[in-house]
């Protein structure tokens, strides 16, 4: 069963992610089949999940905000569910989390912080997790999520095992980016503790045709057209 706390700034504070989903499923309006059929989960598991019977990884929660239209932080902070709204332009807001501080949640496979939960609308979630599994067979099926991944070790040895490619092992330093939507886990390699930072991407259409755009000089004008006289 996942179990899970929210710390900021060394203060930790009660936290339930089921209730808060089930809260906000009901302030939606949405019944459990509902969601379900949103979020591409059966039921059953979205009843496993509000009731913290089921083990929260970051594609499930990401499913789920999608079905319901919330940011992530929203089921963080339990705050009252409103609707995305553009992600500020130029706002200056930043979040600074000490050493060990963000929002915690346990899994089998994995213990994930969250840092920067308080922001709402990232274009991009870091995720520090400690790997607990040491074979495919013990981690299930496969995570897949929109958007891509960039990871880096910070402690140990790693497999990431892939739907379309072998296993890259990686070592402490070693980084990978990634296509996200690839099925894909993360293994620890050894008996020592693995830990990875992990920076998943929103998946915002055309986002790199954007930035590529910037540096390109504008486009000239289209000469105006020139009338013939008649004759």
């Amino acid at each position: 069963m996942a179990t899970k706390r929210a710390i900021n700034h060394g203060t930790e504070r009660d936290g339930d992610l089921g209730e808060s989903l089930r809260r906000i499923r009901k302030e939606r309006g949405m019944t459990l089949i509902e969601a379900g059929a949103r979020s591409g989960m059966p039921m059953s598991t979205i009843s496993k999940i509000e009731n913290n019977k089921m083990s929260l990884s970051y594609d499930k929660l990401l499913r789920i905000c999608n079905a319901l239209e919330i940011d992530i932080s929203h089921l963080f902070s339990g705050a009252a569910a409103v609707g995305k709204p553009a992600a500020p332009a130029a706002s200056g807001r930043r979040s600074i989390n000490r050493r060990g501080t963000g929002y915690a949640i346990n899994t089998p496979n994995y213990s994930h912080l969250y840092p920067a939960a308080d922001l709402l609308n990232k274009r991009a979630v870091p995720i520090i997790a400690e790997i607990h599994t040491r074979s495919l067979a013990e981690f299930g099926e496969l995570i897949r999520h929109p958007g891509e991944e960039f990871a880096i070790v910070l402690e140990g040895t790693v497999d990431l095992y892939t739907d379309l490619y072998a296993p890259a092992r990686l070592e402490t330093g070693d980084s990978i980016y990634f296509d996200s939507g690839m099925a894909h886990a993360y293994i620890a390699v050894g008996d020592g503790r693995c830990r990875v930072l992990s920076v998943c991407t929103s998946d915002e259409p055309n986002q790199e045709a954007m930035y590529a755009s910037l540096g390109e000089p504008p486009a000239a004008a289209p000469a105006p057209a020139v009338k013939k006289s008649k004759k």
